[in-house]
């Protein structure tokens, strides 16, 4: 296995968009290893995906402790590949997990506490070999704990050196005010949020991205191909190898694959054509529309997805006549 050497063009042609008020920049695409990087999936595929995503000025890669499967073996994982290949580049990287869902047993393995979710980033940390992450989030609202307490443990584990800088995942409005209020007057900005933000699913409309304008935080839109359904994966129905047909049209987040849903990826799919892009590029490109919107966070399950979800940054404007004739199709 030859040493992997990072390309000299890796910043030649990413886009690169800055997160909120913040000092950062993250790529315009972002690598998630939520599926195909666990111990269950071949570990040079994923491998082979990551260095080509860094080749390509992908910098931000995005886990989370329950991640693989198995739990925690997608972060493992991926501090094989830091060790093997991308540790010169470290500096190069930023690198972000997650607490928040189950991850062990007994009271103290999931939601908000300060217990868990300090545990749960030293745990990740020891998996990747890694000292610090760039970015660390709280996974999901615990409306059993203060949200007081989940948020002064993410000012803990800034100020103790754990992280760089904290986000928040899957919030309302109303709970990303209340927590950049908790935040601000601890004096650790929240940096980012993390919402699920696809053609199908717009619930960021409604509020969420006004408080994340108001307020200068960045949004990392995860989800934007609506877990493959818009890609032309089901352009001729529901292929009988594939997620949907396996376990009967049910995706994680409650997405279907069904035959509306289908008709309207086949005129969605005329579009992009007619825009010069595939499907997925098109839907990519229709999260990034937003300002506020720092990147698309995507998955890939080999090489040439990663590929295809950059070539999406060649085109990122839509007319107004584009924009309402897409709204057309997903309303009908």
């Amino acid at each position: 296995m030859p040493p992997y050497l990072a390309s000299d063009t890796r910043y030649d042609t990413m886009q690169y968009r800055r997160c909120g008020r913040s000092g950062l920049l993250l790529p315009a695409i972002t690598l998630g290893l939520w599926y195909n990087f666990g111990g269950v999936d071949p570990w040079e595929n994923g491998r082979a995906m990551v260095c080509r995503a860094f080749d390509l000025g992908i910098t931000h890669f995005d886990l989370a402790n329950n991640y693989g499967p198995p739990p925690g073996s997608a972060e493992e994982n991926f501090g094989r590949i830091l060790a093997r290949d991308l540790k010169p580049y470290r500096d190069e990287l930023v690198i972000s997990s997650k607490a928040g869902y189950l991850m062990w047993p007994g009271p103290y393995g999931e939601w908000g506490s300060r217990k868990y979710l300090v545990a749960s980033l030293d745990q990740s940390l020891k998996r990747m070999g890694l000292d610090y992450v760039d970015i660390f989030y709280s996974h999901r609202f615990d409306p059993n704990t203060p949200l007081e307490e989940t948020m002064g443990a993410l000012d803990y584990i800034v100020r103790s050196g754990r992280a760089l800088y904290i986000g928040i995942s899957t919030y309302d409005p109303e709970q990303t005010r209340q927590a950049v209020a908790i935040l601000r007057d601890l004096g650790t900005p929240l940096l980012i949020h993390q919402p699920r933000y696809n053609m199908f699913d717009r619930w960021i409309e409604d509020g969420l991205l006004d408080v994340l304008t108001e307020e200068g935080i960045g949004c990392i839109g995860f989800s934007p191909l609506c877990q493959g359904i818009l890609t032309d994966k089901y352009l001729a129905g529901i292929p009988q190898d594939s997620r949907a047909a396996k376990i009967q049209g049910q995706f994680h987040w409650g997405d279907s694959v069904t035959e509306d849903r289908i008709r309207k990826v086949q005129k969605l799919n005329a579009l992009a054509q007619a825009r010069g892009q595939s499907l997925a590029q098109m839907a990519i490109a229709w999260v990034l529309r937003w300002d506020t919107m720092t990147s698309a966070l995507i998955g890939a399950s080999k090489v040439s997805h990663i590929e295809e979800a950059v070539g999406a940054l060649d085109n990122l404007s839509f007319s107004e006549e584009e924009l309402a004739a897409i709204d057309r199709i997903l309303a009908a």
